[in-house]
């Protein structure tokens, strides 16, 4: 896996936060900083998700992304899955996460609550590597619901 991530700067003055990144697959995802009230140049313009911001979504899709196969694996009629997560940071640098919460909403016509439940200890436990990873620093929770389609 390969990632280009290029600093963007501003109008082309190169102040500013701004980063793009290049994947591997071809896809291009922005990035900034937040802004700097006290010195503007060494803050970003707020046009973009915050790195650690993109880090979480990418945790959240990846844990995600295993619910919905391993419940449709077990032939359960998903219809529609998502995760809300909440996070703690360290208040010191480096300000890793020390907590996440994973709230997940199944929707289905029929599904078990038991096999959300296993698929989403699956997950936690053998196959979402972004979620496995940063559970070396913070203590991840999770909590679902099931709405009947």
């Amino acid at each position: 896996m390969e990632c280009t991530v290029s600093w963007t700067g501003a109008s082309g003055t190169r102040s500013g936060m701004g980063f793009v990144a290049e994947t591997g697959s071809g896809h291009i995802l922005a990035m900034d900083g937040a802004p700097d009230e006290k010195n503007p140049a060494n803050g970003g313009r707020n046009l973009a998700p915050r790195p650690m911001e993109a880090l979480l979504a990418g945790t959240g899709g990846c844990t995600a992304y295993d619910v919905v196969l391993i419940l449709k694996r077990g032939r359960h009629d998903v219809r529609g899955c998502s995760v809300k997560l909440s996070s703690e940071r360290a208040d010191t640098d480096p300000k890793v996460f020390t907590r996440i919460h994973m709230q997940f909403t199944v929707t289905g016509k029929g599904v078990p609550a038991g096999a959300v439940e296993r698929a989403i200890a699956m997950s936690h436990e053998k196959y979402c590597s972004a979620s496995i990873m940063l559970g070396k620093t913070a203590e991840i929770t999770t909590g679902f619901e099931i709405i009947e389609a």
